[in-house]
């Protein structure tokens, strides 16, 4: 499915998301909830949500018939969070579902035995979400993106693409905790390959533009963008559009290369969600979330956008392309 038609199918559902009332006549079937902290209309979101109902599909749960799925979203407002995980909580869902860091902990602060599967969380030990990947302990489990070890892969990235590059900008939102782990990976990487990384911090959407000339006037060389925060995740097209408007060569995950971004290497969302179904198949059956391990993300994929190189006047080499799984042209 392509990106509109994505965006198109989310925004019809979104005006009929099942509420408080339906949940109450669906005693017999199991209620799963769902807590986003972006926007819900977005790429990225929609590819998770359609993972995530394709994997019930596969183990045999079709939403409306014998499963209930309740959604929240935040709209990229974090304040909000507590508040809409405590109304969820207040639905008594069977299993919890959230997408990211800042959900996740709004989630783990509004409830310590409704179970809950987390989706897209970069370190969860040091974010304090879980006590170890192997044994996580109360109500969590779920999946990490290991974005630590995914960062430093981006930088490398940079450095093997633009070998002359410094100075590297790391953009990134402070209201999500995930950065801090993030960002010290990122400088033990650069210290080896003798970059040093500026961070830039972006609360809200209306201050890219602003971090973007800051960098510029900074003589910044290249630039990573976090798509572990939901609020960038709603402004990947924005981001990709700045980037190009200042020439800057930018990487971020997957959806951000397809939104036009230079070069893109992260997960999969649709995968990453589909398999999180499993951990929900599990705990409808009785397992307890404490006693499954935090599954790490198991597949990444590398793309380069050749229409944003050609757009900023830069030559991919060859040897960086045949490495691609997917160039964009």
């Amino acid at each position: 499915m392509r990106r509109r038609e994505f965006i198109s199918l989310l925004s019809g559902m979104v005006v009929a998301w099942p509420r408080a009332v339906m949940a109450q006549g669906a005693a017999n079937r199991p209620l799963v909830a769902v807590l986003v902290a972006g926007t819900a209309v977005n790429y990225t979101f929609a590819r998770s949500l359609e993972g995530l109902r394709v994997g019930l599909r596969d183990l045999g749960y079709v939403e409306g018939k014998n499963i209930v799925i309740e959604y929240r979203s935040a709209e990229g407002n974090y304040d909000r969070l507590p508040e809409l995980a405590a109304e969820l909580v207040r639905l008594k869902p069977d299993v919890l579902v959230t997408s990211a860091t800042p959900a996740t902990l709004a989630a783990k602060q509004a409830t310590t035995t409704i179970p809950i599967v987390m989706v897209d969380v970069g370190d969860p030990v040091g974010s304090g979400i879980v006590a170890s990947f192997a044994h996580p302990g109360g109500n969590i489990t779920g999946l990490s993106d290991l974005s630590v070890e995914l960062y430093g892969k981006r930088l490398e990235l940079l450095k093997d693409t633009f070998p002359q590059i410094r100075h590297v900008a790391f953009l990134f939102n402070p209201a999500n905790l995930s950065y801090r782990s993030t960002l010290k990976g990122m400088e033990i990487v650069a210290r080896s390959l003798n970059v040093e990384v500026r961070p830039y911090e972006v609360r809200l959407a209306n201050e890219f533009e602003n971090a973007f000339s800051t960098m510029v006037e900074r003589r910044v060389d290249a630039a990573v963008v976090t798509d572990a925060d939901p609020m960038f995740a709603d402004n990947l097209k924005a981001i990709a559009v700045l980037a190009e408007k200042h020439r800057l060569p930018t990487t971020g995950g997957k959806e951000f290369a397809e939104a036009g971004g230079l070069i893109g290497y992260g997960v999969d969302h649709f995968e990453e969600n589909r398999r999180a179904t499993i951990f929900v198949g599990k705990i409808l059956k009785g397992a307890k979330p404490g006693d499954l391990p935090i599954e790490r993300a198991a597949k990444f994929q590398f793309i380069v956008n050749l229409n944003t190189a050609k757009a900023l006047g830069i030559t991919i080499p060859p040897s960086i392309l045949v490495r691609a799984d997917e160039v964009i042209e």
